[in-house]
């Protein structure tokens, strides 16, 4: 999956040394559900068993690179799939300093084109801290559509917040 900025890519255990850059990133953690950081053996045992079969594991998760110099930019992945109902939840993480450049955008388009082309899936939902209002934007502008607000859904310290839950048919 690719164009001419940016390709998806499996992961490889090539990528250690980046996934254990950005899971340890306390700052991006309120963005996921990560709250401890990860050692090397956790990280390298998941990219060593990694398996792209979407149907076994029910997540897919890929690696965005640019296609020039293929420098990792992030990842995009899916998880909860559900083949029976044709859907997934959606998550995304572009790195600090590649960020504002479209690269997302470019990433969402491939991975849904897959998505629905390859797989067959009809929905994609994602859960977005209601706060992260770029995170909201992107995905808005993309036309993915609001369905609900789950309250009090996420828990930042001794915070809860509210999580907006958007779909995109396809």
């Amino acid at each position: 999956m690719r164009n001419s900025t940016i390709a998806l890519r499996p992961l490889e255990p090539t990528d250690l040394d980046t996934l254990y850059k950005w899971e340890n990133d306390a700052a991006q953690w309120t963005v996921s559900d990560t709250i401890a950081p990860y050692s090397r053996k956790v990280l390298w045992e998941y990219l060593e068993n990694y398996t792209t079969d979407i149907y076994a594991t029910r997540a897919l998760r890929l690696m965005i690179e640019t296609t020039e110099d293929h420098e990792p930019v992030g990842t995009i992945d899916f998880f909860n799939f559900d083949p029976l109902n044709n859907r997934a939840e959606m998550g995304m993480f572009i790195a600090e300093g590649f960020r504002g450049r479209g690269l997302g955008r470019m990433a969402i388009d491939l991975l849904l084109d897959y998505a629905q082309n390859h797989i067959g899936m009809r929905q994609v939902y994602i859960t977005v801290n209601a706060s992260n209002e770029v995170c909201l934007k992107l995905f808005l502008d993309y036309g993915f559509e609001q369905a609900g607000v789950l309250k009090a859904w996420i828990k930042r310290g001794k915070t809860y917040h509210d999580a907006v839950v958007l779909q995109y048919f396809m």
